[in-house]
C-alpha cells in the first residue's frame, strides 16, 4: 500500500494542541508516517540525507504547520533550502527527478475565523493566497498540488472541536489516497 508521509513543521509542537490533535489522528491511519521537524531539527541544521531518504520513500507528502504572520515557520524554510535545493539544483537525476510526481498536501492550523481570511477581512487575502510560494515551490518541484486542509479557530477550539478537525483531517487524507489509487489503476 502507498506511504503517506506527514511532515511537520511546527515551532513547538510538544505544546501545539491543534497541530497535535490532527496528527495524532492521522498517525493511526495504515502506511502513514509522522516526522515532526522541529524536534529533529532544534538548530534548522537539516540532515539533508535522511530528508532525501524519507522523501524519497513515501508516494505522497503532506507538509502540516501552523500558520504564523502569513507563512509557514521558518523551519519549513530551512528544510527547503537544504533538501530542495539538493534535490532539484545539485542532483536532480538522481534525487529531483525522482521525486516529481509525488502529490504534496497541505494541511495548516490558523488562529482566525474563515471570513478574517478573506478580501474584506482582517487578514485580507484567504489561506490558499497567502500559501501561494509553497504552490509556486511545488509547481517548481513537479509535486502535483492539491486543494488545501485548514481548520480556523484553532486558538479558541475545544478539545472536542480539535478530535473531530482530527477525524476530518484522516477522512481527507484517506478521500485522497483512494482518489490516487483509482487514477494508477486507470
Amino acid at each position: 500500500m502507498p506511504k503517506t508521509l506527514i511532515l511537520i513543521f511546527h515551532p513547538d509542537f510538544s505544546r501545539s494542541r491543534a497541530n497535535r490533535a490532527l496528527a495524532d489522528t492521522v498517525s493511526k491511519l495504515a502506511n502513514t508516517e509522522v516526522f515532526d521537524m522541529q524536534s529533529a531539527y532544534p538548530d534548522n541544521k537539516i540532515n539533508t540525507d535522511a530528508e532525501v531518504e524519507r522523501l524519497l520513500g513515501a508516494d505522497r507528502i503532506v507538509f502540516q504547520f501552523p500558520i504564523q504572520w502569513y507563512a509557514a515557520p521558518p523551519i519549513l524554510q530551512a528544510w527547503q533550502n537544504a533538501v530542495l535545493t539538493r534535490m532539484y539544483y545539485i542532483s536532480y537525476e538522481s534525487e529531483g527527478r525522482l521525486l516529481e510526481g509525488k502529490p504534496l498536501l497541505i494541511a495548516v492550523t490558523a488562529g482566525n475565523t474563515p471570513s478574517a481570511y478573506s478580501p474584506g477581512g482582517a487578514n485580507l487575502l484567504p489561506v490558499r493566497e497567502i500559501l501561494n510560494p509553497l504552490r509556486a515551490m511545488a509547481n517548481r518541484c513537479g509535486l502535483p498540488w492539491r486543494e488545501l486542509f485548514v481548520v480556523y479557530e484553532t486558538m479558541k477550539a475545544s478539545d472536542e472541536t480539535l478530535h473531530e478537525a482530527g477525524r476530518a483531517y484522516a477522512l481527507w487524507l484517506t478521500q485522497i489516497r483512494t482518489q490516487l489509487l483509482q487514477c494508477a489503476t486507470i
